[in-house]
Protein backbone atom coordinates (compact mmCIF):
# COMPACT_ATOMS: atom_id res chain seq x y z
CA UNK A 1 0.00 0.00 0.00
CA UNK A 2 1.83 2.92 -0.85
CA UNK A 3 1.06 6.48 1.28
CA UNK A 4 1.45 9.87 0.13
CA UNK A 5 4.31 11.96 1.74
CA UNK A 6 3.82 14.94 4.35
CA UNK A 7 5.66 17.51 1.94
CA UNK A 8 6.32 20.16 4.72
CA UNK A 9 7.61 17.24 7.51
CA UNK A 10 8.78 14.03 4.58
CA UNK A 11 10.55 12.31 7.49
CA UNK A 12 13.75 10.84 7.71
CA UNK A 13 13.51 7.13 5.98
CA UNK A 14 12.16 9.14 3.10
CA UNK A 15 14.91 11.74 3.42
CA UNK A 16 17.33 8.87 3.39
CA UNK A 17 15.94 6.94 0.42
CA UNK A 18 16.08 10.47 -2.02
CA UNK A 19 19.59 10.78 -0.76
CA UNK A 20 20.51 6.85 -1.89
CA UNK A 21 22.26 6.15 -5.28
CA UNK A 22 19.74 5.06 -7.28
CA UNK A 23 18.56 6.44 -10.71
CA UNK A 24 14.81 6.61 -11.56
CA UNK A 25 12.66 7.25 -14.45
CA UNK A 26 11.55 10.93 -15.55
CA UNK A 27 8.31 10.76 -17.44
CA UNK A 28 7.33 14.17 -19.65
CA UNK A 29 4.78 14.17 -22.14
CA UNK A 30 5.88 15.03 -25.75
CA UNK A 31 4.09 17.45 -28.02
CA UNK A 32 1.84 14.81 -29.21
CA UNK A 33 0.83 14.00 -26.06
CA UNK A 34 2.63 10.63 -26.00
CA UNK A 35 4.81 9.87 -22.78
CA UNK A 36 8.16 10.13 -22.99
CA UNK A 37 10.29 7.63 -19.95
CA UNK A 38 13.71 7.80 -19.76
CA UNK A 39 16.17 7.05 -17.11
CA UNK A 40 17.94 9.70 -14.72
CA UNK A 41 19.68 10.65 -11.99
CA UNK A 42 17.79 13.69 -10.22
CA UNK A 43 18.28 15.45 -6.51
CA UNK A 44 15.41 16.78 -3.95
CA UNK A 45 15.70 19.82 -2.28
CA UNK A 46 12.68 19.11 0.43
CA UNK A 47 12.89 23.26 1.87
CA UNK A 48 12.12 24.01 -1.86
CA UNK A 49 10.45 20.84 -2.78
CA UNK A 50 12.59 21.40 -5.97
CA UNK A 51 13.74 18.24 -8.08
CA UNK A 52 16.23 18.68 -10.29
CA UNK A 53 17.49 16.72 -13.34
CA UNK A 54 21.20 18.00 -15.73
CA UNK A 55 20.47 17.10 -19.46
CA UNK A 56 21.87 18.80 -22.63
CA UNK A 57 19.55 20.81 -24.60
CA UNK A 58 18.78 18.91 -27.65
CA UNK A 59 17.99 15.80 -25.59
CA UNK A 60 14.28 14.54 -25.82
CA UNK A 61 13.45 15.05 -22.44
CA UNK A 62 14.25 18.73 -22.25
CA UNK A 63 12.63 19.26 -25.63
CA UNK A 64 9.66 18.35 -24.25
CA UNK A 65 9.75 20.59 -21.36
CA UNK A 66 10.79 23.28 -23.31
CA UNK A 67 7.94 22.87 -25.14
CA UNK A 68 5.48 23.09 -22.69
CA UNK A 69 6.77 24.65 -19.62
CA UNK A 70 5.13 24.19 -16.29
CA UNK A 71 4.16 20.91 -17.52
CA UNK A 72 3.61 17.55 -15.82
CA UNK A 73 6.42 15.57 -15.13
CA UNK A 74 6.93 12.52 -12.97
CA UNK A 75 10.15 10.99 -11.61
CA UNK A 76 10.43 7.64 -10.03
CA UNK A 77 12.83 5.56 -7.86
CA UNK A 78 13.23 1.91 -7.57
CA UNK A 79 14.81 0.01 -5.17
CA UNK A 80 13.53 -3.18 -4.13
CA UNK A 81 10.32 -3.16 -2.55
CA UNK A 82 10.67 0.46 -1.83
CA UNK A 83 10.08 2.85 -4.42
CA UNK A 84 8.72 6.59 -4.65
CA UNK A 85 7.55 8.88 -7.15
CA UNK A 86 7.85 12.85 -6.94
CA UNK A 87 4.82 14.48 -9.19
CA UNK A 88 4.86 18.22 -10.15
CA UNK A 89 5.12 20.65 -12.64
CA UNK A 90 8.40 20.90 -14.98
CA UNK A 91 10.54 23.89 -16.87
CA UNK A 92 13.72 24.21 -18.16
CA UNK A 93 16.55 26.44 -16.76
CA UNK A 94 19.09 27.46 -18.76
CA UNK A 95 20.89 29.90 -16.92
CA UNK A 96 24.82 29.53 -15.03
CA UNK A 97 23.74 29.54 -11.58
CA UNK A 98 20.79 27.02 -11.87
CA UNK A 99 23.14 24.10 -13.58
CA UNK A 100 25.78 25.28 -11.23
CA UNK A 101 23.20 24.18 -8.05
CA UNK A 102 22.16 21.52 -10.07
CA UNK A 103 25.24 19.73 -10.97
CA UNK A 104 26.92 20.24 -7.55
CA UNK A 105 23.82 18.80 -6.28
CA UNK A 106 24.37 15.70 -8.91
CA UNK A 107 27.93 15.68 -7.50
CA UNK A 108 27.32 14.94 -4.17
CA UNK A 109 24.58 12.42 -5.05
CA UNK A 110 26.22 10.34 -7.71
CA UNK A 111 29.49 11.63 -9.27
CA UNK A 112 30.39 15.09 -10.76
CA UNK A 113 29.25 15.08 -14.35
CA UNK A 114 31.27 15.99 -17.35
CA UNK A 115 31.44 19.38 -18.33
CA UNK A 116 28.83 20.16 -21.23
CA UNK A 117 28.35 23.58 -23.23
CA UNK A 118 24.70 23.06 -23.57
CA UNK A 119 24.15 21.97 -20.10
CA UNK A 120 20.14 22.54 -18.70
CA UNK A 121 18.75 21.69 -16.07
CA UNK A 122 15.08 20.44 -15.70
CA UNK A 123 13.08 21.49 -12.46
CA UNK A 124 10.45 20.03 -11.38
CA UNK A 125 8.04 21.93 -8.15
CA UNK A 126 6.89 18.85 -6.56
CA UNK A 127 3.44 19.12 -5.88
CA UNK A 128 2.82 15.43 -4.48
CA UNK A 129 5.06 12.47 -3.34
CA UNK A 130 3.84 9.04 -3.43
CA UNK A 131 5.13 5.51 -2.51
CA UNK A 132 6.31 3.12 0.07
CA UNK A 133 10.06 3.90 0.80
CA UNK A 134 10.05 1.98 4.17
CA UNK A 135 9.59 -0.99 6.53
CA UNK A 136 6.59 0.21 8.29
CA UNK A 137 4.33 -0.01 5.14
Amino acid sequence: MSIDADLDDPGPELLAFLTERHLATLTTLRPDGRLHVVPVGFTYEPARRLARVITFAPSRKARNVAAAPGGPAVLCQVDGGRWVSLEGAAVLRDDAASNLEATTRYAARYRPPKDRADRVTIEIAVRRIVGTWNSRV
